[in-house]
């Protein structure tokens, strides 16, 4: 099993609620650095781990090792099929503001419509319409 592992800097809280808001699911876990050490971390409301499924595949967002800026400097970055445009368009709409859009929204030989994006908390997004789903 593959597992991406996002990695923010210290807006891990914010960015799983607005996951949780653009893809209409919940977090399976959420655990903070002050529940698992409060002798170390008191009061520390940042996130050690979390598990959320985005279209069926497990991540792990947590607030270590991210970045403040939202360059990528990785060719890497998480790809999500849709059913059909509407249901692709009304995600892009919760999740495109404060982005940055490396390809906008089109019609491609391989699918119906696409584009490419990095969202405001730096994680870059290819959202995609399969191809063979009835529309």
């Amino acid at each position: 099993m593959l597992i991406p592992h996002l990695h923010f800097s210290g807006n891990c809280k914010e960015a799983i609620s607005f996951y949780e808001n653009a893809f209409s699911v919940k977090a399976d876990l959420i655990i903070r650095y002050s529940d698992y050490a409060p002798e170390d971390y008191q009061n520390d409301d940042r996130i050690a781990h979390a598990v959320m499924h985005i279209h069926g595949q497990m991540i792990y967002p947590n607030d270590r090792f991210g970045k403040k800026d939202r360059s990528t400097d990785t060719a890497v970055h998480l790809v999500v099929t849709f059913k059909n445009k509407t249901d692709l368009l009304s995600c892009y709409e919760k999740m495109k503001e404060d982005s940055m859009t490396i390809d906008p929204l089109e019609a491609l030989p391989y699918t119906p419509l696409a584009v490419q994006f990095i969202d405001k908390f730096g994680v870059q997004w290819g959202f995609m319409v399969d191809q063979n789903a009835e529309e």
